[in-house]
């Protein structure tokens, strides 16, 4: 049977977990092994339900802040602790100027956020 995303999520709530087996619908090849989970199956469901919502926004904070109903900043923190559970690996350290300044002009970002990603990135 079938288990949904959710009925695992709740049956393993906040425990650490390891992948055991995968198997491949199409072919019906299984893998078999101790493999780490990706780092987004490690987030609460809650969230992972966060996470998804911001990517259909398009990473637009403001969408965020009226989805939820709640200020800029309390997005914006909760984004931090969720990116704190990830062990990213820094592949481009310049930042495109326009696309900083297209996200200013969408309202994506403040004037002062903008400001940073310029000075912090050159």
């Amino acid at each position: 049977m079938q288990q949904s995303w959710h009925t695992l999520s709740q049956m393993i709530k906040d425990e650490e977990f390891v992948v055991e087996r995968i198997r491949i619908k199409r072919t019906n090849i299984a893998i078999e092994g101790e493999f780490e989970p990706l780092p987004l199956m490690q987030l609460t469901e809650e969230n992972q339900i966060f996470v998804a919502a911001f990517v259909r926004c398009h990473g637009s904070i403001k969408e965020m802040e009226a989805l939820y109903g709640v200020s800029y900043p309390t997005i914006k923190n909760r984004l931090n602790r969720i990116g704190e559970q990830f062990d990213f690996i820094e592949i481009n350290t310049s930042i495109d100027r326009e696309a900083v300044l297209d996200r200013l002009e969408k309202g994506e970002i403040s004037a002062d956020e903008a400001e940073d990603l310029l000075r912090r990135k050159k």
